[in-house]
């Protein structure tokens, strides 16, 4: 387990909403609903009265949560020679762009495109002007 938690490895601490505000509540409210057994269409429609930017906000950040949670289980097993390509099956190969260092679509070893593509999403999800941590005052696009 030291591993999975060594911070220099793609898992990465959970996202926390600051008790006390709306969007932890609107947090306490989606892990209630969705470990309840009910309807998942249900437990995933917009409560009445909230924004449904925050809303929206909450559950992008929960499942980056839990998506960084279960990559931190299975990275040791996936090494740059074990996974030497990031393939979604035989038929596909992810290749990594982000217009700075690589210009162009290009072919990573797994562990090596999961670190730059969850390094992007936390760099997404902490951007104020994307995901405001101000209720009510996400961008409308």
């Amino acid at each position: 387990l030291k591993q999975v938690f060594n911070k220099d490895k793609t898992f990465r601490p959970k996202r926390k909403f600051e008790p006390g505000t709306q969007r932890f509540e609107l947090h306490k409210r989606a892990q209630a609903s969705l470990n309840s057994g009910v309807d998942l269409k249900a437990a995933v429609q917009l409560p009445s009265g909230e924004d449904q930017n925050d809303w929206v906000a909450v559950h992008v950040v929960d499942f980056f949560n839990r998506i960084n949670l279960i990559y931190g289980t299975i990275c040791e097993f996936c090494t740059e020679s074990t996974c030497p390509v990031m393939s979604g099956g035989p038929k596909y190969e992810y290749r990594w762009q982000d217009d700075m260092k690589y210009k162009k679509p290009t072919a990573l070893p797994a562990p090596q495109y999961m670190n730059l593509l969850m390094d992007w999403i936390e760099v997404q999800i902490n951007n104020e002007d994307i995901f405001p941590t101000s209720v009510g005052k996400c961008k409308e696009k």
